[in-house]
């Protein structure tokens, strides 16, 4: 297959004519792990475009669902957010975004209301998911009772470790859900996953679940997220 070249062109998985397509936006800092992230789903290295135009990775992801198999087209800045902002070409028609943080990095989550606003700025009422990564490095310096952006602007958060493929499949799941309008969508496969680099023990995982439900019932803060 050719590799589209304009700005417009989305590309699809094989076979993906009968299957419903979203384009998911992903962005946050550079070294976050988002690519990391895109990768631990074999099959969007299986079938990866690249976009030479806008410098864009776009991996076709595909889920089995209780509605049916969907494909997320997730695209990959490929580093282009180091330059300074990505271009419009990269947002349009974004149907569903990502932004990642890294949980070891308060910078990265201070950058976190730069990209909502870029983001937002062309697609206005999308479902956005807030993803801290590297939760898997047990001296995070982003607590979870610090991260209260996503409760401010009405988005989903999960805390995820793409090397242990930690929480990798949720992000796409409260998507897909959104996306559908139906609540009680569950993917009935599990995503084919590339194995995990490392393993968090079940009581670290424990731990961090619980920290982040109390985070959620404490009244947010009147102060803005500047005290990172």
């Amino acid at each position: 297959m050719q590799n589209p070249t304009a700005d417009n062109q989305q590309p699809t998985a094989s076979n993906a004519e009968s299957t419903p397509a979203f384009k998911i936006v992903l962005v946050g800092d550079g070294g976050t792990g988002k690519t990391t992230f895109v990768k631990r789903h074999l099959t969007g290295e299986f079938e990866r475009r690249y976009i030479a135009t806008l410098g864009v990775e776009v991996h076709p992801l595909k889920f089995y669902t209780n509605r049916g198999p969907i494909i997320f087209n997730v695209w990959d800045t490929a580093g282009q957010e180091k330059f300074g902002g990505l271009r419009d070409g990269y947002y349009i028609q974004g149907q569903g975004a990502i932004i990642m943080f890294d949980v070891t990095s308060r910078i990265t989550y201070k950058n976190v209301a730069n990209w909502h606003r870029d983001l937002v700025r062309v697609c206005d009422n999308i479902p956005i998911v807030l993803v801290g990564n590297k939760v898997d490095v047990k001296d995070r310096k982003v607590k979870a009772k610090q991260i209260n952006f996503h409760r401010k602007k009405n988005l989903m958060y999960v805390d995820i470790s793409a090397k242990s493929n930690y929480n990798v499949e949720k992000p796409f799941l409260w998507l897909a859900r959104k996306l559908t309008g139906d609540p009680n969508l569950v993917f009935v496969e599990a995503p084919a996953l590339a194995p995990a680099e490392i393993q968090i023990d079940e009581e670290y995982k424990r731990q961090m679940e619980e920290e982040l439900q109390q985070a959620q019932a404490v009244p947010l803060p009147d102060e803005d997220d500047e005290e990172m």
